[in-house]
């Protein structure tokens, strides 16, 4: 490819973070890697995470992978893990199915990755089969993003739900909270901590520190997300500052697929 990869995202209209943390990443990996980037987006209503809100604003997923596929853009990512989760269990692999069809009927054919499916697929790829996790949510729909991980095999052995409701709270959040609640969470029996279950909340910035305190892996919504986005590329999944899942261990790894009954 001769021109930069163009990475498409779709997110809600307030989210201010997303569109930082996955470029910083992917400006990182270009210190280390050849490739290099330029970034799309296309918005979705969304102020306040709430469940009637989140199913409003999924409907407008559609409209936003055509305009994407308009730009031609390599990989699209749906940035909205909460909003996938609350649709109810295994939905990203619906949403995938459905957008990447979008943008097929649409004549710019791109792979599709949700935020939700990614960290879930990180997971898979950490052989991560238990957990600890922190959102920003109000509790009920932190128990949905629970029970949605949990029903694709991994348990939850411990969560925080920070109770803010307004999307530009959850990004004014400062990331170094998450080092404490990350301590007062960390449990021996843990294979992985999620310190952002949530792609609005900061936590790029802490990752490294908050996995050498641990001791364990640490990921976020964010850093899954850039690992499936590179890796539907056909790329290296690696960066600086992205913990063990872009540490490059897991560079060329690939999610076990889900078995089912």
């Amino acid at each position: 490819m001769t021109r930069p990869y163009r990475i498409g995202q779709i997110v809600p209209s307030s989210n201010v973070t997303m569109e930082t943390e996955i470029p910083a990443l992917l400006r990182a990996r270009e210190t280390v890697a050849p490739e290099r980037f330029t970034f799309h987006s296309s918005r979705m209503r969304m102020t306040r995470v709430t469940a009637d809100e989140l199913a409003a604003m999924d409907g407008e997923s559609d409209r936003c992978a055509v305009e994407l596929s308009d730009a031609r853009v390599d990989v699209l990512g749906y940035a909205c893990l909460v909003a996938i989760m609350s649709m109810g269990p295994g939905y990203h692999r619906e949403s995938q199915r459905r957008l990447h069809g979008r943008t097929v009927d649409n004549g710019g054919p791109a792979p599709v990755v949700t935020s939700a499916g990614a960290l879930v697929d990180g997971l898979r790829v950490l052989d991560a089969r238990r957990i600890v996790l922190i959102a920003p949510y109000l509790p009920e729909l932190t128990r949905t993003v629970v029970d949605y991980i949990e029903a694709e095999g991994v348990t939850v052995l411990d969560h925080r739900a920070l109770g803010v409701p307004g999307n530009l709270d959850v990004a004014a959040l400062d990331p170094r909270g998450l080092i404490a609640h990350a301590r007062e969470l960390d449990r021996p029996d843990a294979d992985a901590v999620v310190l952002s279950a949530c792609v609005q909340m900061p936590s790029l910035d802490v990752i490294d520190e908050v996995q050498q305190l641990l001791g364990k892996p640490v990921l976020s919504a964010a850093v899954a997300t850039t690992h499936r986005m590179l890796r539907a590329l056909g790329l290296p999944a690696v960066a600086p500052l992205g913990g063990a899942l872009l540490g490059g261990e897991y560079a060329f790894t690939d999610p076990t697929p889900t078995v089912t009954a």
